[in-house]
C-alpha cells in the first residue's frame, strides 16, 4: 500500500469537491481546476466529514500502488491550489539582464541579440518584483503565481531553460532557492615556454 495514497485529504471551509463518474472538480476562492482519475483506483468524497479518500482494490499490482500515490498527490494539490495557491520565485542574474510583462507576454532581455517573448499560459499571474538587474550582485525578482501547480512547474521551467545559469559567474535565470555549483575560471600559468 502506498503511504501518501492511505492518507485522507481533508477538505477546507470554502472548498467544494465534487465527483461524477471518474471526473473529480475542486472549487474553491481562487477558482476550480478537475481531473480525469484512473479508472482502477477509487475516489470517496465524504462531504458529512469533510475529507476525500483514495483507494486501491488492487495492492498486489505494482502500477496500481503507483497510480494510488500519485492521483491522491494530484488531488491534494488541487486542493490546495483552489485554496491557497502556489507560487514560484525566480531570479535573473546578469548585468544589464531584465524581464517585463506586456499585453499577456513575458518579455526577457538575457543577453541575446533580440529580446525573448513568451506568452502567459491563462491561470498564471506574473509579479515583477525587480525588474532589471542592478551589477552581478542585485538580481531581477519575479514570482509566478497559479492554482494548477503542474501548468506553474511547466512554464517555470521553460522560462529557466531559456537561458540556464552557467557555472563560472552563475548568470541566467534561476529558481530563487536553487544553489549554482560554481567552478573556477582557467588559471593562466607564468614563466617561459
Amino acid at each position: 500500500m502506498s503511504r501518501i495514497g492511505k492518507k485522507p485529504i481533508i477538505i477546507p471551509e470554502g472548498v467544494k469537491v465534487e465527483q461524477k463518474g471518474l471526473c473529480v472538480k475542486v472549487t474553491g476562492p481562487l477558482g476550480s481546476l478537475q481531473l480525469d482519475c484512473h479508472q482502477r483506483i477509487k475516489i470517496k468524497v465524504d462531504s458529512s466529514t469533510g475529507k476525500v479518500l483514495v483507494e486501491n482494490e488492487h495492492p498486489k499490482i505494482r502500477q496500481d500502488r503507483q497510480l494510488h500515490g500519485t492521483m491522491r498527490a494530484l488531488i491534494a494539490n488541487m486542493v490546495t491550489g483552489v485554496s491557497k495557491g502556489f507560487e514560484k520565485k525566480m531570479e535573473i542574474y546578469g548585468t544589464g539582464y531584465s524581464i517585463k510583462e506586456q499585453g499577456g507576454k513575458v518579455i526577457l532581455q538575457i543577453g541575446f541579440c533580440h529580446p525573448v517573448e513568451m506568452v502567459v499560459p491563462e491561470g498564471i499571474k506574473v509579479n515583477i518584483g525587480t525588474g532589471a538587474t542592478r551589477g552581478n550582485e542585485v538580481p531581477a525578482r519575479f514570482t509566478l503565481l497559479a492554482t494548477d501547480k503542474s501548468l506553474l512547474g511547466q512554464f517555470a521551467a521553460d522560462i529557466r531553460k531559456i537561458r540556464p545559469p552557467e557555472p563560472y559567474k552563475g548568470k541566467g535565470i534561476r529558481y530563487a532557492d536553487e544553489h549554482i555549483r560554481r567552478k573556477a575560471g582557467k588559471a593562466f600559468a607564468t614563466g617561459a615556454a
